[in-house]
């Protein structure tokens, strides 16, 4: 197939990948879904529908889609990446050979990798060996399901290049969707990803029944321990009281929407992880990507304790009722 010049290519065709090519081709930009199975390819790219996540939503006809992601990528302009955080490593390394050398990718992911604590940008420059500037990330309270409804939303897409985080902010411009622009890519990267376990925790206590007292609480202090990881690493503090820190956050806490929330929800009415696994059936960043922060912060001697009870959680190691206890008593200490 012939693709459109300048387009962007989005891999893949899942629930927030169908989500950003509407913004794209509402945005008047030329898309190109990579799906990995045929019907859904097929669906979209004749009927301008994703039958698997999003049927009864009619994309915009600037979207097609195809199954070849060499086709994918011939000409493109960006590649936007939305898929599973922990699968990126292995995927990208087989796109990578066909990634145009004038392309830029935006990172849409969520999560840092296991093992090397790697964020998502990070990963792509090592397995690509593409330059920083030429990596953006797109972060904030985007919950799928109201974006494709066109419902108001905001995100803030970051890269070293203000110039491409500036280009990339006029390609998914819309009425609906408003994009701002940061240099600070670690505190974007790190706010999405870090809210995905507060998120997870805010359900658990959701489940148990502690209280909306109690999700102001977590919310509040996780706002407060994500900052603490992300400035020891080098983010700009501000950064997290923004879109992408609190923005996202309070989306992701607060929304039956969040597949995070309704993650910890499950557990706190006493599933296991397996069982919540079961129930919610579509990837949840935060519990692959729990141990990995601990980790991180551990490594920079950063305190986080509503991480570090939700990874316990995770693992088996205590009960509900022993993390709770946990975290309420702590020895009281000033608020930082």
């Amino acid at each position: 197939m012939t693709q459109p010049s300048g387009h962007a290519a989005v891999f893949s065709g899942g629930s927030w990948g169908t989500a950003i090519a509407k913004v794209l081709g509402d945005a008047g930009t030329p898309v190109v879904v990579h799906a990995r199975r045929a019907e859904i390819a097929d669906s979209i790219a004749t009927r301008h529908r994703n039958p698997a996540y999003w049927p009864d939503t009619e994309l915009p006809p600037a979207v097609t889609a195809t199954t070849d992601p060499v086709a994918a990528l011939d000409g493109a302009q960006y590649l936007v990446l939305s898929i599973p955080a922990q699968s990126l490593r292995t995927s990208l390394a087989q796109w990578a050979p066909h990634i145009g050398p004038a392309t830029t990718i935006v990172s849409l992911m969520k999560g840092v990798e296991t093992g090397t604590h790697l964020r998502a940008s990070q990963v792509i420059a090592e397995v690509t060996g593409l330059p920083a500037y030429r990596v953006a990330v797109l972060s904030g309270p985007n919950l799928a399901a109201e974006i494709m409804a066109g419902q108001p939303a905001a995100a803030t897409i970051a890269c070293i290049d203000e110039q491409a985080a500036e280009r990339f902010q006029a390609a998914c411009h819309t009425s609906y969707f408003r994009p701002y622009t940061s240099m600070d890519v670690i505190g974007c990267e790190l706010g999405g990803a870090v809210k995905n376990v507060i998120a997870l925790a805010v359900g658990i206590a959701d489940g148990m029944g502690l209280g909306h007292n109690a999700a102001a609480v977590l919310i509040t202090r996780g706002l407060a321990e994500t900052t603490r990881l992300a400035v020891a690493l080098g983010a700009h503090p501000a950064t997290l009281a923004g879109l992408s820190g609190l923005g996202d956050l309070v989306a992701t806490c607060s929304s039956p929407l969040s597949r995070n929330r309704t993650f910890g929800t499950y557990l706190g009415r006493g599933l296991t992880v397996t069982q919540a696994a079961a129930e919610t059936r579509t990837t949840t960043e935060g519990v692959k990507s729990a141990e990995a922060i601990l980790e991180l912060a551990r490594a920079h001697s950063v305190e986080m304790p509503i991480t570090e009870v939700v990874t316990t959680v995770l693992q088996h190691k205590v009960t509900l009722a022993e993390a709770a206890a946990a975290l309420l008593q702590r020895p009281p200490k000033p608020e930082r």
